[in-house]
């Protein structure tokens, strides 16, 4: 199973949210630095631009362009990816997934972009067991399964994100369900070790680590070897 070191950009920082709350925000200085530090264990990065999150529109880009071409990793990055326009000049940043979450929603979207790049990524967002979206402040009315069936069609990649355990600290909790003929990644409260061998006995492909690296509950040489 793949470990995702997550990088949280906000105004040029790295930061990590509760919840995907903007008043409950901690920042962890230089996104270059662990960059550089979390390519010596994988080669593969989890970025969002919670900025772009936030407002729609992708705002950090050039950190992200300077991650890739200083550092041997491949980056898959969601957060404000709501247009043509936006995901383009991402891959022509250099990145390898683009990740959608509220547009992802809209059929004709979907299907344009998805014939047009490649590495397509849906984060379904679950927020009191139903989708949410617009970083996470809206909820639908729509099941994991449901939105899992909407995409398939076009996507055969996505992030499960479960919101509530988003940078608590207090372990991944009841493991989703999940299909076994796609790639699925995991995030949201990803603690401890014990956290990730469940999600890979679980049949995961992957999961995202962010908060506990950088509060040094979690060494990647726990996960990864170095």
């Amino acid at each position: 199973m793949k470990i995702y070191p997550a990088i949280d950009l906000y105004r040029g920082e790295v930061v990590r949210l509760e919840r995907g709350k903007e008043d409950k925000k901690r920042s962890y200085g230089d996104p270059m630095d662990f960059a550089g530090k979390f390519s010596e264990c994988v080669d593969h990065i989890h970025i969002v631009d919670l900025e772009g999150a936030f407002s729609g529109e992708p705002k950090n880009l050039d950190i992200v362009e300077d991650i890739v071409e200083t550092y041997d990793v491949d980056v898959q990055i969601g957060g404000g990816f709501r247009d043509l326009s936006a995901v383009s000049r991402a891959y022509a940043a250099g990145v390898k997934n683009v990740i959608l979450s509220t547009k992802a929603f809209d059929h004709d979207f979907l299907k344009k972009v998805t014939a047009e790049f490649d590495g397509i990524t849906v984060s379904l967002d679950l927020k009191g067991g139903k989708l949410a979206t617009e970083g996470w402040r809206t909820s639908l009315d729509k099941t994991l399964e449901k939105g899992l069936d909407m995409m398939e069609p076009y996507v055969d990649r996505f992030v499960y994100t479960v919101t509530e355990k988003d940078g608590l600290l207090d372990g991944i909790g009841q493991v989703p369900y999940i299909p076994g003929d796609k790639e699925i990644i995991y995030a949201g409260g990803v603690t401890t070790k014990a956290d990730v061998l469940s999600l890979e006995k679980a049949g995961y492909d992957g999961c995202i680590i962010g908060k506990a690296l950088y509060e040094g509950k979690m060494d990647l040489r726990e996960v990864v070897v170095c």
